[in-house]
């Protein structure tokens, strides 16, 4: 095995060791991942093409000017890919409960030069977004993660203006993953209808829209 390939093997078996933990812990207690674990949430996963940044964001229709939600943004693996697509006259607010995620976000947004990103401490349900604000919204890896998920949604529905699509994007590794027939239950519950859906039962994307004249 080249230095390499081995490399790869153990960056794989510590990424899967934590996976498993992290998992084991959230089957006690809601865990967001934490902010020390943040490099490991940034890394694209090279067996998951419908979870990586660029996938998402293509299917998001981007146009320049929209106003973009990446909630649960984490360390930004998203919130910066996302600002390029709507360009300096568009706006991405990253929403996140963790100070740690947040400062990471804003640490990355200045060393890319990139100062269209908004990072707020929001927690989601609380009824703290404004109303039709949204173009669009993105969950990544995050809805398991919220303790009441209905009223998170109800929340991002409210949130988004009519027409516009919320993506969420899930990943059997991660410890809170959700399966697509209940997620799909909670979005409709909120009001949204299923626009389009991309991969299979262990990691897929799918986007719901608000309907317009809601």
């Amino acid at each position: 095995m080249t230095g390499a390939a081995a490399g790869l093997a153990w960056l794989i078996a510590i990424f899967v060791a934590i996976s498993l933990l992290w998992r084991l812990f959230s089957q006690r207690r809601t865990l967001p991942c934490p902010s020390w674990l943040g490099w490991m949430v940034e890394r694209e996963n090279p067996f998951a093409r419908t979870h990586r940044a660029d996938f998402i964001v293509r299917q998001m229709r981007l146009d320049t000017g929209m106003q973009v939600l990446d909630a649960g943004c984490g360390p930004g693996r998203l919130s910066l890919p996302l600002a390029l697509a709507v360009g300096p006259e568009g706006e991405v607010v990253a929403a996140d409960l963790q100070a740690g995620m947040l400062a990471r976000v804003d640490a990355k947004a200045r060393q890319a030069g990139i100062d269209n990103i908004c990072t707020r401490m929001t927690a989601l349900g609380q009824g703290t977004l404004e109303s039709k604000r949204y173009d669009r919204v993105v969950m990544a890896a995050v809805l398991g993660e919220i303790p009441d998920q209905g009223a998170a949604l109800a929340e991002l529905f409210v949130s988004l203006k009519p027409g516009g699509l919320l993506a969420v994007a899930e990943l059997i590794f991660d410890p809170h993953f959700q399966r697509r027939s209940h997620v799909r239950a909670q979005a409709e519950a909120a009001g949204f209808r299923e626009k389009a859906h991309f991969g299979h039962a262990i990691a897929y994307l799918t986007l719901f829209e608000r309907p317009t004249g809601h």
